[in-house]
Formats: structure tokens, sequence, C-alpha cells
């Protein structure tokens, strides 16, 4: 009990916020995480040896309780192969051994009840047979039924610390990795998978000169009389920006293509989304309880969500994959595709001194976000048609990129494959990421109980003969899917530093112009 109560104690500091401890893991989606609770699990498969990019395949497996005890040391491959923290590895053996104490005090708590039943059924028996009843016997079937029942809330009370315990352990460790996925230390050991245009075409096309030096994209708008730095930050603070004029009015416009390319040529169903979401919202994308520092948190004061904790959006991946949180969806109406163009607050916590000049990473800027939510079967198809959907923004615009698949030790948290795509900029000299798109399998949606029901074959059925009421196939868990289309701050970044010209213009791209009143030029 000492070792229970010293990690019901860590894992209750993990848990942030004034009413963390009663918010976290308590949602009813919650027990999509656990494993049955009412037997033990069955015999398992031991993982294969099979190595691929310096670990043991996934294969089929997800996350969840199962796999970690059945599973091991696959599972901590997986994490080796991240670089996860020493906390992260820990997290996983100890879910391992919690779990065979938990099928132990499962087996004791059962003992117990059945115990409570056979004590209450003599005295059910012996209260009928009122003539032969013997009072003392009586009373002695109800003691032993009392104390069944005591030591069976005892031993249930442990085990809701076992559980509570392995839920915030299970919360914190990342998702298993796509086969594909490369093993890799940081960025530098990214997969370039396409290149996409020519670095020298629009230079060429505007004249840029042997001598001219690009300008950073800051530079260029404040040429324009577009670029409000000093006085953001006399309001707000460092990380936050103004812009005016016709600069603001071409990162609407870059918006407002986005969202009609995705609605009207990629088929995706635009939402208006709210950008302040509780908790459960968050933990149900995995935002929380890891990444609470970079989240812009409202005080309790000012407003609650439904009594939990309240955050500004991160990205509208949040709100989005939400939007069916605890629901069973039919095969049929599957994939889901979802768009929204929002504002998004992080606090990057984790880069002090980084980017501190210009757009690239402020505290609040706009996004288009593309979700999808599909079947297993579907999940890898949809994931590399999202990914050609935010390409064909880039490519509209005419702007050099590049597609990275991203390594072991620099993909997200959520994720279990990914792709970056890195637009050219100028005037930095460098390819910046623009998107990100990243397949998380049921990672996600395990965390807020987002499942469908397949559709029955004709097997299943009975075929069309059979008289008897068709059987419902057992709901399972839906996968998701989510990618900038694109990054509207950083997108404007590209337009700005690509289409300048010597003389200190900007060249409005073609397929912008419609969006800026058939504007060309920018002067």
């Amino acid at each position: 009990m000492a070792l229970l109560l010293a990690l019901s104690r860590q894992a209750a500091a993990w848990s942030t916020g004034r009413r963390a401890a009663a918010t976290q893991f308590v949602n009813p989606r919650r027990f999509i995480l656990r494993a049955a609770s009412t037997t033990a699990d069955a015999a398992s498969t031991p993982a294969s040896a099979e190595s691929i990019n310096g670990r043991i395949s996934r294969r089929s497996n997800s996350l969840d309780v199962k796999t970690i005890v059945a599973e091991t040391d696959m599972v901590l491959s997986h994490l080796k192969s991240r670089r996860a923290s020493k906390e992260a590895m820990d997290a996983a053996t100890t879910i391992a051994s919690l779990q065979s104490q938990r099928v132990s005090l499962i087996q004791q708590r059962d003992d117990w009840l059945n115990q409570r039943k056979e004590a209450s059924a003599k005295v059910g028996q012996l209260m009928r047979n009122k003539d032969d009843a013997n009072p003392d016997e009586i009373e002695t079937q109800k003691q032993l039924s009392n104390t069944a029942a005591e030591e069976a809330a005892k031993v249930e009370a442990e085990l809701d610390t076992i559980q509570s315990t392995m839920d915030g352990l299970l919360a914190g460790i990342p998702n298993l990795l796509d086969d594909v996925v490369p093993d890799g230390d940081d960025d530098t050991q990214n997969e370039v998978v396409l290149e996409w245009g020519d670095i020298e075409a629009l230079p060429k096309k505007l004249d840029w000169t042997e001598d001219f030096e690009p300008k950073w994209h800051d530079d260029v708008a404040a040429g324009l009389n577009g670029y409000q730095a000093e006085a953001a930050v006399k309001m707000s603070g460092a990380r936050f920006v103004s812009l005016s004029g016709s600069i603001a009015r071409l990162e609407r416009a870059l918006a407002m293509f986005f969202m009609d390319l995705h609605t009207t040529k990629h088929g995706y169903t635009e939402v208006s989304v709210p950008f302040v979401v509780g908790r459960s919202a968050l933990e149900g994308t995995s935002q929380l309880p890891k990444f609470q520092e970079d989240l812009f948190a409202i005080s309790p004061e000012s407003h609650t969500c439904n009594g939990e904790d309240a955050f500004l959006i991160p990205t509208a991946e949040v709100p989005l994959t939400n939007m069916h949180a605890d629901s069973i969806l039919e095969e049929a109406d599957l994939p889901i595709s979802y768009v929204a163009w929002t504002p998004c607050f992080r606090a990057e916590a984790g880069s002090y001194g980084r980017d501190t000049k210009g757009l690239i990473r402020t505290h609040q800027f706009h996004k288009v976000e593309l979700v999808k939510i599909t079947t297993p079967d579907t999940s890898d198809e949809q994931h590399e048609l999202l990914t050609t959907h935010a390409e064909a923004c880039l490519q509209a615009l005419e702007l050099p990129y590049r597609k990275v698949r991203l390594c072991s030790g620099d993909i997200g948290f959520a994720a279990r494959h990914c792709y970056d795509l890195e637009v050219w900029l100028p005037g930095a000299k460098e390819f910046r990421e623009i998107s990100s798109c990243s397949n998380t399998g049921d990672f996600q949606a395990r965390r807020m109980a987002l499942r469908y029901r397949p559709e029955a074959s004709e097997d299943e059925s009975g075929g069309t003969n059979n008289k008897k009421k068709q059987k419902k196939p057992k709901p399972e868990f839906c996968h998701s899917i989510n990618g900038s289309g694109l990054a509207v701050g950083r997108a404007l970044v590209a337009v700005l530093e690509n289409y300048q010209r010597p003389d200190g213009r900007v060249v409005v791209p073609e397929v912008l112009r419609p969006y800026m009143g058939g504007v060309d030029i920018l002067n």
C-alpha cells in the first residue's frame, strides 16, 4: 500500500489547477482507458522480436493497459525510440506491475462478495423457517454478511486507488509509432519525402537582381505600413503583433482562400467552434495533462466549462475532434471531414528566446485546421489525402515547399505518423514548418470515447432469409487525423518574403486577387 499511496501522490502532483483532482480522469469517457474491471485479462501473445526502425513493430496494437501489460517490451521500445523521459518509461513498467496487483485484488473482492451473498442467503433461509430458526445462527450469518461487505468495500477502495494511478500514468505515455516512422533524435533526422517548386522561379518572375538581398517578412510589412508590433506589445506584452491596412487584408484573404478551397474543392464541412474549452476536451485530444504550461488558462472566478477548468484553444483540432466525444457514429457516415478558421492561443512556455522576430512564433495566430474522423481501415489513406489538401494550398500560391516525415524523436505526443510541410522563406534563407499533418490512430478516440458501429456484413446478419433479429456489430474506436491547412500567419510570412520586389512592393498571388478586390500589387 505504501507504493500505491506514493504513486497516487505522484499522479496527483501531475494534475494542476484548483479543481484538477475533481476533474481529471473522472469523466465517464475515462473508462475507455481501463482494462475490464471484473475479469482478469486473457492470456497474451508475447511481442514479436521483429525490429523495424530500431523498435519492435506495434502491429495492430493500440496504447492501452492491456497492450502495456501484454507487450511491455514493445511499448518500451517505442518509448525508447521516441527518446521519451525516464518518467514515461517508468510509467509503463509501473502500469504493468499495478495491473497484476489489480487482478489479484479483483479476485479478493469477488470472493468477499460471494461470501456476503452466501451469508445473506442463509439469513433469508433461516428466517423463512421461523419454527426452527436459531436466533444466534441468524445473528452470526448477519455478522458474516456485514464483515464480508466491509472487506469488499476496503478492497474496492484499493482498486479505485490503483485505477486512478494507472489512469494518471497512462495519460503521460505518448502514442505508439507507425512502422514507417524513421528512427532519429530530432528534426535534423527527419526524412524528406517530396520537394515541390523551384526556389529560383519567383525571384526570376519578380525581377530580383543578383545583388538583391530579400528582406524578412516583418521588414517587408513595416515598409508597407502594415506591421504594428510596438503597439501590440504595449497592449498585450511580448509575442503579440498587430497588422493593419493591406497586410491585414492579405492575411484575411489567405484564410478565406483556404476555407473556400477546402469546402468547395476538398469536401470539408465548415464549422464555427468555441474558442474556449474545458479540461475534458483537452484531455481528449491529449494536450492535457502533459502540456498545460503551453495553454492559456482562464481563471475559475471568471469562467468554467461545466464546472471544469477553462482554457483558450491552442488549435481548432480540440473543438473539432471533440464534436463527437462520447458518441457512437455509424460507419456509413465516415469519414467525417471538418474545417475551421480560428485564432489559436499558445503560451510557448518552452520557446524562450527562440523566434522572437516577426510572426513566426506568437502567442496568438490564425490557423485553418483540417480534421478527419475515420475507420481504422481508411485511416492511412485519409491521412495521405488530408496532407495533399494542405499541399494544394501551397501549390496554388506557387510557394516552394518540402514534405518531411517526422522521425521518432521529433514526432508529436499523440501522433503515430506525421508529415510536416515546410515552406521556403528567402528572407530567412530556410524552410520553416507551415503545416503538420498527423494520424493519431485511436489514441485520441480512446480518451474521448469516440466510436463507430461497423456495418453488418451479410454473414453477420445471417443473410436476407434469417428471421432472427439482426445483432448489431460491437462499436469500435474511430481514428482521428488532423492538420493545418494552413497556418495563416506563416502563410502570410511566406507570401511576403517570396512575393516581395526589390522596390519594396509586394505582388499579390493570383489566387488571392479576387479576395483583395482585384488588387494585384501592394504599394
